[in-house]
């Protein structure tokens, strides 16, 4: 299929200078509307996401999988998204993240710390002990093979 071809190009384009700290988050295919979300390890800017865009929008014209008349749209994948990678995690680290994992499980923290393995996530617990109030530290470490969806929260 044509979305292994794009992978492939835009594997090719992330070994460019510039690009390096860039990688392919998702592709949705909906007819002729093509949504290519990237990330990188740093800041996003709109000139990558141009220049990705040029690059797949050449292959499309050249190739002329989705016909003449389409849509493109090249973007970072955005906090309402879930985090797919490790990478997104280490770069999120410090940020609020609602994690549902194993069965039934959900947690929602600051994501302290992340690995390639696995994520670290602390939040404050209140409990009452008679008329006292007493706050705890909690934390979880959750190995990314258990998690089902994780995304960042917003604080306002």
């Amino acid at each position: 299929m044509f979305t292994e071809e794009i992978e492939n190009l835009l594997s090719e384009k992330f070994k460019e200078e510039g690009f390096l700290d860039c990688f392919l988050v998702d592709l949705e295919q909906n007819g002729k509307y093509l949504i290519v979300y990237i990330d990188s390890d740093g800041p996003l800017s709109f000139d990558k996401c141009k220049e990705v865009s040029r690059a797949i929008e050449s292959y499309l014209d050249d190739k002329k999988v989705l016909g003449e008349d389409y849509v493109l749209e090249v973007s970072s994948p955005g906090v309402d998204r879930p985090l797919r990678f490790p990478r997104q995690f280490i770069k999120n680290i410090g940020r609020n993240i609602a994690i549902k994992y194993n069965d039934a499980d959900q947690v929602e923290g600051l994501l302290e710390a992340a690995d390639s393995d696995k994520v670290l996530v602390s939040w404050e617990e209140v409990r009452k002990d008679g008329k006292k109030k007493i706050k705890e530290n909690m934390q979880v470490s959750i190995e990314y093979k258990l998690i089902h969806e994780a995304k960042i929260q917003i604080k306002l």
